[in-house]
């Protein structure tokens, strides 16, 4: 297991380097006192990713949460782990799918149930466990009549739908469908990887690009957030990159 501490305080790195190691004595840790040099490389070894990242939030220079996301953009879908002195950033944890947000000063008994759970998904990952869930969504199909005709669509490859004129439109990689329904039905059918921000709309959280308190931008188009489901919506996209965590393949 390979961990990744980055903290501009040199001593929290280091007790924090040894309460890793009295939980996980074989653990790979690797510890960064600046976010600008984790970053840096980053950007030269992309795929190096650790599996879990413990990241404070107020450093020197680039904060945490910048960070996190420039990481994100280049593929990293590492476990997060914020462990910061400030409890007011944890909507902007959740943004970048933060795993847990841990505010200091942290007792011993909550790092190792939070660092245990971390372990636990990535054992998920390298098991297998959840590979035949991955399976069944990427090849789950709904059939609506459109124009007359019955059409089968693949579930993993609708980015979202919207109600237009008493009709949805399935906005998919490829094409818009229409037909006659309710988007509530839709929505029951699809399951947890979609999510309504708006009662207009469902989004695919396997699409999702960026977002704020407003707008949802996703791979082939955007989408308007109601500010009564921005929170909703968060828990939601945080709760399914943990679900893709599982989901990943060795490779």
């Amino acid at each position: 297991m390979n961990i990744t501490i980055c903290d501009d305080d040199k001593k929290i790195c280091g007790f924090f380097e040894k309460k890793i190691k009295d939980v996980y004595q074989n653990a790979d840790i690797k510890s960064f006192y600046d976010a600008d040099e984790l970053w840096n490389s980053a950007k030269c070894n992309p795929k190096q990713a650790p599996d879990i990242l413990l990241l404070d939030i107020q450093m020197n220079c680039m904060n945490g949460i910048e960070l996190a996301r420039r990481l994100r953009s280049i593929g990293w879908k590492t476990i997060l782990i914020f462990i910061t002195a400030y409890a007011d950033y944890v909507f902007d944890a959740f943004d970048v799918g933060a795993f847990h947000y841990l505010v200091k000063p942290v007792s011993d008994k909550k790092f190792e149930e939070v660092l245990q759970k971390a372990a636990e998904q990535l054992r998920q990952k390298w098991t297998g466990i959840e590979k035949a869930a991955e399976a069944g969504n990427d090849e789950r199909c709904i059939t609506v009549k459109s124009n007359g005709v019955h059409t089968t669509v693949k579930a993993a490859e609708i980015v979202y739908a919207e109600v237009f004129n008493r009709k949805v439109v399935l906005h998919t990689i490829t094409e818009n469908i229409e037909y006659y329904g309710k988007l509530k039905s839709l929505a029951d059918e699809l399951g947890e990887d979609f999510y309504r921000p708006h009662r207009a709309y469902l989004v695919n959280l396997k699409y999702v690009m960026k977002y704020d308190r407003s707008v949802i931008y996703l791979q082939n188009g955007q989408v308007m957030m109601a500010k009564q489901n921005y929170a909703g919506f968060v828990k939601a996209h945080m709760a399914y990159m943990k679900r893709e965590f599982g989901r990943m393949s060795k490779g």
